[in-house]
């Protein structure tokens, strides 16, 4: 049987500091993402987040091959917040 049509929901959602996070756990798709660029793949980052789901995390990483720059828009804007923070503070 061949479904007809296949929805997905991505399991990423904005916090109310408007960071996005991985599922309903507090880590940062910001890390999920740095840890997939350095080249893990996704169980190797499922042990370093215990929390996470695999499938979660190839989903994330799915998302953000899809849509690239938007994500790497969201996580210049969230180094230049912290930057902006650590030379403040």
């Amino acid at each position: 049987m061949i479904l007809s049509s296949i929805t997905e929901q991505i399991p990423i959602r904005t916090d109310e500091n408007g960071r996005l996070r991985v599922g309903d756990t507090r880590v940062l798709l910001d890390m999920v993402i740095y840890s997939f660029r350095l080249g893990n793949t996704p169980e190797t980052i499922t042990e370093q987040y215990p929390s996470l789901s695999l499938d979660n995390v190839y989903l994330s990483i799915g998302y953000y091959l899809r849509h690239r720059d938007k994500v790497d828009a969201y996580l210049l804007q969230q180094e230049t917040e912290a930057e902006t923070f650590r030379r403040d503070y």
